[in-house]
């Protein structure tokens, strides 16, 4: 009676490598399948978000929030309660970005990055403007906001040339909620990107709570015509954030900016 012969030693280690060599060629493609799958849902978001606008819009005579609020500058406040609160509302979070850089607690997390989202605000930070607390992926363009003329933000920042409503001339290319660090900012053309890819914003720096690398060399952005789509990192400098804005500022092509010239985590992607 014959015996079955089980494999060898050799046999299953040449078995073994094939495996790891077809993972090896397989994982980078389903990697790729898999931000891309995060970054629709991340856009389904944002479509999301534009009809909220556009509700609050065609409610408020054609205005975004002001942003004035009792206890000073916050937007969100003046939507409703249930937009207000990342736990009654999951559209506030990019499926990149998910983990809050404060706890339910308010503790902070002990190391910030780029996939971390903002918040947790509670109501003992804002009163009771906030029901549960709020955070998110996405942040608002400060210059859309309805804030009347001659109110000064952080860093000088003013509000003449907001654009305070969507009906405006190349609204195709004037955000309303970038994909971001913090739930508000007010970009500069002079404002540098960040040294760090993975580091978090800090000071002054408004484009760089929105320069980051959540998409593979893109953000994902909302705008004035109710549109969305993927942003390169490098054309965040390009898009007209307010009226004046430069958009041929010192940090694109038209203003002389070099590719070497670009923090070395930023030169591999496209240049505008």
């Amino acid at each position: 009676m014959s015996r079955r012969k089980g494999f060898t030693l050799i046999e299953l280690l040449v078995v073994i490598a094939i495996i790891a060599i077809l993972m090896a060629i397989l994982m980078p493609a389903l990697q790729r399948v898999k931000e891309q799958a995060r970054s629709v849902k991340c856009l389904a978001n944002l479509k999301s978000w534009n009809l909220i606008f556009a509700m609050y819009v065609e409610d408020y005579d054609g205005k975004f929030p002001s942003g004035e609020t009792a206890q000073g500058f916050w937007w969100i406040a003046q939507m409703e309660e249930k937009y207000q609160s990342y736990k009654l509302n999951p559209l506030w979070f990019c499926p990149t970005a998910q983990a809050p850089i404060r706890d339910e607690y308010g503790v902070t997390i002990p190391t910030l990055n780029i996939f971390n989202s903002w918040g947790i605000y509670t109501r003992s930070d804002y009163g009771n403007l906030c029901r549960d607390g709020v955070a998110g992926s996405y942040g608002l363009n400060g210059y859309v906001l309805s804030t009347a003329p001659g109110t000064e933000f952080e860093g000088g920042r003013r509000t003449e040339d907001n654009w305070r409503g969507p009906q405006v001339k190349g609204a195709n290319n004037a955000p309303i909620l970038v994909e971001s660090l913090r739930f508000d900012f007010w970009p500069l053309p002079t404002d540098p990107p960040a040294a760090n890819e993975f580091e978090a914003w800090q000071g002054m720096n408004h484009m760089a709570r929105c320069a980051i690398n959540r998409h593979e060399g893109f953000v994902n952005s909302s705008f004035c015509d109710f549109s969305a789509r993927k942003v390169g990192i490098k054309e965040l400098w390009t898009l007209k954030w307010h009226k004046r804005y430069d958009i041929s500022g010192p940090y694109t092509t038209a203003g002389g900016m070099q590719a070497d010239e670009w923090p070395e985590w930023l030169r591999r992607f496209k240049d505008y």
